[in-house]
C-alpha cells in the first residue's frame, strides 16, 4: 500500500489498531499494576492500550468461514472514541470500500457505484465485509469501565504466569448484547490474554484471543486479534496489527463525507 499517501501528516510516534497518535510528543509503556487497582481501573488500561487522542493503523484481516476464506489489508483511523474511518486497501476488487463511524451513525462507501449507503439500525447486527465483527461492534465499541459493573473474580497463578480474571455484568442502561463478559489479563502489565462473550443466557457465545505481543508505538501490546464463534469453532477472524501511530494530526473534521470518498487515501 502507499504509505505516503495513505496516512495524514503530523507527529510521527511509533504506532497500533486496537489504537486506532502523540497526544503528546512521548508514548509511554503502561503502568505495571498496584496491588490497590480496582477492576474499572483494569478495565480503562485495557480499554485504552491501543488507542491515544488520534491513531493511524495498518493491519489485514483473515475471515474462515465454512464456505469462503478471504484475507484484507485495511488502513483506519481514530479520533476518540466517537469517530473512526477504515479503508479496504487489499484485494484490487475491494480496495477503496469504506466505513465511517461518526458517534452511533455508520455509513460505507462501494466505490464501483461510487455509493455511500447509511447503516440502517436493522443492519446493525449484520457482518462487517464478511467478517464475525458486526457493524454493532463498530459503532458501540463499548468502554467495559463505562458500560459493565466489574470484579475481581480471580487473582492468581493460571499457567505459571500471574494474571487477573474479571467478570464484566451490563449496567441496565448500556447499550450492550451481552449478558456477560470475562476478561483475563496478565497480572503484570496488563496485557488481555482472552475475552469470553456470554448471552443473555449464559451461553458463550464467541471468543477472542490476543498474542504475539509487540512494541508498537511506544507500547507493548498484543498485535494479533482473534475472534471466534462458539457454534462454529472452526471459523474465525484474525486482525494482525503491521503498525500503529499515535497522536496523528487529525480532528473530527476529517471524519467526513469528502474522506469517506477520497481516492488518495489508497
Amino acid at each position: 500500500m502507499n504509505s505516503n499517501r495513505s496516512r495524514p501528516e503530523g507527529p510521527r510516534c511509533w504506532f497500533p489498531l486496537a489504537a486506532l497518535v502523540c497526544a503528546s510528543a512521548l508514548i509511554l509503556s503502561l503502568p505495571r499494576i498496584s496491588a490497590a487497582m480496582t477492576a474499572r481501573e483494569i478495565l480503562e488500561k485495557v480499554d485504552d492500550m491501543w488507542r491515544g487522542e488520534s491513531s493511524y493503523a495498518e493491519m489485514t484481516m483473515d475471515v474462515k468461514t465454512e464456505h469462503y476464506e478471504r484475507s484484507m489489508e485495511l488502513s483506519a483511523w481514530s479520533y476518540g472514541k466517537e469517530y473512526s474511518l477504515i479503508v479496504i486497501t487489499y484485494p484490487p476488487k475491494d480496495r477503496g470500500v469504506a466505513t465511517l463511524k461518526k458517534n452511533q451513525d455508520i455509513w460505507n462507501y462501494l466505490p464501483r457505484v461510487n455509493r455511500v449507503i447509511r447503516v440502517p439500525g436493522s443492519m446493525m447486527m449484520a457482518n462487517w465485509m464478511g467478517s464475525h465483527f458486526t457493524n454493532d461492534d463498530l459503532v458501540k465499541e463499548s468502554r467495559f469501565a463505562e458500560d459493565f459493573t466489574s470484579e475481581i473474580t480471580f487473582e492468581g497463578t493460571r499457567d505459571g504466569v500471574p494474571v487477573y480474571e474479571i467478570t464484566l455484568i451490563p449496567k441496565p442502561d448500556a447499550p450492550v448484547v451481552w449478558g456477560r463478559i470475562e476478561v483475563t489479563v496478565l497480572a503484570e502489565d496488563l496485557i488481555p490474554l482472552v475475552s469470553l462473550y456470554y448471552d443473555e443466557e449464559g451461553q458463550l457465545t464467541r471468543t477472542v484471543t490476543f498474542s504475539e505481543v509487540k512494541t508498537l508505538a511506544g507500547r507493548r501490546v498484543p498485535s494479533v486479534m482473534t475472534l471466534r464463534p462458539e457454534d462454529k469453532p472452526a471459523e474465525y477472524t484474525r486482525i494482525v496489527y503491521k503498525e500503529l501511530q499515535l497522536g496523528v494530526d487529525i480532528d473530527e473534521g476529517f471524519f467526513s463525507m469528502s474522506t469517506l470518498t477520497r481516492r488518495d487515501l489508497i
